[in-house]
């Protein structure tokens, strides 16, 4: 129906001119939309010609070095959070990053094939759907068909037609409101990767896992067929120009974990599941984490069904068989997000109410791995929108575990949360999470280089030692302070409270990334240093920053103790 639909109304609209070349003709005038140049960052690049990728035909020059940059008065990203910059003439990255080269829309040949391919696994989803004795309806098919249909063709449209920057954005709140209008019927999985989580995990019987992931990829199909011919054209799917297929399967491998494994934990364990309503937020931001860091290597799919799509759409260009290769990276990273969920969460299946000291500090390694993983990421690809993608990869994880460990993430919390008392944790617990916070750092810093050819960034200020050491203290003493603020008082803000802390990297990024740098965060501090080793940078600036963070937290815990006062009575 929707493959119909599409193609009567692209009958009469889809040969007209395009808006950016209607553009083009009127000089660029009225189109700044599709000439938005992307910021640089205030960032040392210890490897000559690192070029940020760009969208189709869009040439970006390379990253300049950090002299020229502060000559220009640029804004300095580090991490944790990260500073908007002022935009730069000429450089334009796309908010989905897929392979260059965009190309005409299926052909009247292959656009039956796929269609009848789509039907055949309609067919099948139906066929096992009613064989499910009552365990997968055609009300839960049709809802899976719609929300998956609905998020593919969203992000076709965003690459051929869409906003450049904030594409990426488009498409999680695609993915977001589709999940809270449809997860009471379904489920919303819409990505037969989550499905395979689901069934790993045992929340989904294998009857309804089959008849999922046919209408998955059915929906797919659909959508990148009417997309292709709407707009007339297609993309490619594959690597981004300068990165290996390899690299480009390391990025879908992550973030599909980092969604499949954010579902699991809102969506489906014993704690949150029926309970709790921010599951959407954080399932939908788990695209702007991954979209825009690891978007700029891979196109970002994090699903065999937006793979599949955007790969039929293109495939009378030069054939199919690229989204295989996906599709071993994202169902991988599927894999892996139901052992650790597992891993995280033994009271969903032994019944073991309390979780480890083990179980927390994986929790602590899992957060604080992705978190500067996502940082570095999007200051190696120059991401457009870095700070909301870097705040967003904390909210989700945050969501996803805040009732494991409390999902610090970062040392400072930790020691602002030790030093407000009230017995949350021990000493030895809050000395075994900051190892494995920095340790899950330096992990991720060095994970994020080998993703980059060995490209590093250093951390470095880049106004007066001073301001950039103050500007540290007084955000990581706001982040710290929220976080004892809303999450370990008595009647916590149990829907919002990741959504808070997320905004303090948000504000922190934006309001100090041109003097420090805005990291916020002892792990990621260290991870960002760490990482410079590899290209001979120094350890130098560590310490302060170390230093001047965990002060921020001291003070938060003071502030805390002289505002919240009905926390400390009987």
């Amino acid at each position: 129906v929707f493959v119909s639909l599409s193609l009567c109304f692209s009958a009469s609209v889809g040969d007209q001119p395009k808006a950016k070349e209607a553009c083009a003709k009127d000089g660029g005038s009225a189109c700044a939309i599709f000439e938005e140049p992307a910021p640089l960052y205030l960032m040392q690049s210890h490897t000559a010609g690192l070029a940020a990728k760009g969208a189709p035909n869009r040439a970006v020059p390379a990253v300049p070095n950090l002299e020229a940059i502060q000559e220009q008065a640029q804004t300095l990203i580090v991490a944790g959070g990260a500073g908007a910059a002022p935009k730069s003439a000429g450089a334009e990255k796309a908010a989905v990053q897929l392979k260059s080269g965009s190309g005409p829309k299926l052909s009247g040949a292959a656009l039956v094939i796929w269609v009848v391919t789509a039907a055949v696994l309609m067919a099948m989803a139906t066929f096992l759907s009613a064989m499910s004795q009552g365990e997968c309806t055609a009300a839960m098919v049709v809802a899976e068909f719609v929300g998956t249909f609905m998020l593919v063709f969203s992000v076709g449209c965003n690459v051929l037609v869409g906003d450049p920057t904030w594409g990426v954005l488009s498409i999680a709140c695609t993915l977001m409101v589709s999940i809270y209008a449809l997860g009471g019927v379904s489920g919303g999985n819409f990505n037969p990767a989550v499905s395979v989580g689901l069934a790993l995990s045992g929340k989904m019987p294998l009857a309804k896992l089959a008849s999922y992931v046919c209408t998955q990829l059915a929906a797919g199909i659909a959508a990148g067929a009417a997309y292709s011919m709407l707009l007339g054209e297609s993309f490619d799917l594959g690597a981004a120009d300068g990165y290996t297929h390899f690299e480009a399967g390391l990025a879908e491998l992550f973030y599909t974990f980092m969604l499949v494994f954010v579902v699991l934990n809102t969506a489906a364990s014993e704690a949150h599941a029926g309970k709790d309503q921010f599951y959407g937020l954080a399932i939908g931001f788990s695209v702007v984490a991954g979209g825009y860091g690891a978007g700029a290597i891979s196109g970002g799919c994090f699903n065999p069904a937006v793979a599949l799509g955007i790969d039929s759409s293109s495939s009378n260009k030069g054939g199919f068989g690229e989204c295989l290769a996906y599709f071993s990276f994202e169902l991988l990273g599927a894999v892996l997000a139901a052992v650790l969920f597992r891993a995280c969460r033994p009271g969903d299946f032994s019944g073991r109410a309390t979780p480890t000291l083990a179980t927390k500090c994986l929790s602590e390694f899992l957060g604080t791995f992705m978190l500067v993983l996502t940082v570095g990421l999007n200051v190696l690809t120059s991401s457009p929108a870095a700070v909301f993608s870097i705040a967003a990869s904390l909210m989700c994880m945050i969501f996803a575990l805040g009732s494991v460990s409390g999902a610090h993430f970062n040392p400072a919390v930790t020691f602002a949360i030790i030093l407000s008392g009230r017995q949350l944790i021990s000493w030895a617990e809050a000395i075994a999470y900051m190892v494995v916070q920095v340790f899950g750092g330096v992990l991720a810093a060095f994970t994020y280089v080998a993703m980059h050819n060995g490209k590093s960034v250093a951390l470095k200020p880049s106004a007066s030692s001073g301001e950039a050491l103050l500007g540290e203290l007084v955000f990581t003493f706001l982040l710290a302070f929220v976080v004892l603020s809303v999450a370990t008082v008595k009647s916590p803000l149990s829907q919002y409270f990741g959504l808070a802390i997320g905004s303090c990297v948000t504000a922190g990024g934006l309001a100090i990334g041109s003097l420090s740098g805005g990291s916020l965060n002892p792990a990621v501090s260290a991870g960002l240093s760490v990482s410079g080793l590899v290209n001979d940078a120094s350890l130098a600036w560590l310490p302060s920053y170390a230093v001047v963070e965990f002060a921020g937290g001291a003070v938060a815990a003071a502030a805390f103790r002289a505002t919240h006062t009905a926390e400390y009575g009987k």
